[in-house]
């Protein structure tokens, strides 16, 4: 475990979300290129089933042109949605073109008719990572409940998906915090599984 206090994981949010916001739109056009092929790549050799990523919201990296290619070669593809706080989250079927509706997080989510699918293969969203796999999100907790609940039940491989400039030496964690398998940046295809 890091010896950082977990009381930095707030200002370091803040931090790396500030450098989020400058990043240009040049390299998140390339980044988000990268990230569909890389995706597909990697959904091919682990012969996913069911796999899924964020809606992007904000300055967040685009994962529309990954979901698209994915269900393209005829993968499952998925949307996380929030049931309620403190609740892992569910996954409904969605592609691109597919309808939304804002979920209570004021995140674009598939209809609640949409089949639900547990993801085999998930691309995560972060707000900071280190080389060990660990992240700071937004702060809720959904994904390390999620990933937590996922690993219980079956194998799962969970990608995070960042800037490198999201990158930290070392980050505070605490016993709940769920470890990322891979991250992916616009420079780096890091493996933390024997970090």
């Amino acid at each position: 475990m890091s010896t950082l206090p977990v009381a930095d994981k707030r200002s370091l949010r803040i931090e790396a979300l500030a450098r989020r916001a400058e990043v240009d739109e040049h390299l998140r056009s390339q980044f988000s290129a990268r990230l569909a092929r890389f995706g597909l790549e990697m959904a091919q050799r682990l012969h996913a089933s069911a796999v899924s990523a964020f809606y992007p919201i904000s300055d967040e990296p685009n994962t529309l042109p990954l979901l698209g290619a994915l269900a393209e070669h005829g993968f499952c593809t998925a949307l996380p949605i929030t049931v309620a706080r403190g609740a892992p989250l569910i996954f409904r079927q969605w592609k691109p073109g597919d309808p939304t509706s804002l979920g209570p997080m004021k995140i674009p989510e598939p209809p609640a008719g949409a089949p639900i699918l547990e993801p085999d293969l998930m691309f995560v969203p972060l707000a900071c990572f280190d080389r060990r796999g660990h992240r700071i999100g937004y702060g809720a907790g959904y994904y390390d409940r999620t990933i937590e609940r996922l690993r219980a039940n079956a194998s799962v491989t969970a990608v995070g998906v960042a800037y490198a400039s999201a990158e930290i030496a070392a980050l505070p964690d605490e016993a709940h915090d769920q470890r990322l398998d891979y991250i992916l940046t616009e420079r780096d295809l890091i493996d933390c599984r024997t970090a």
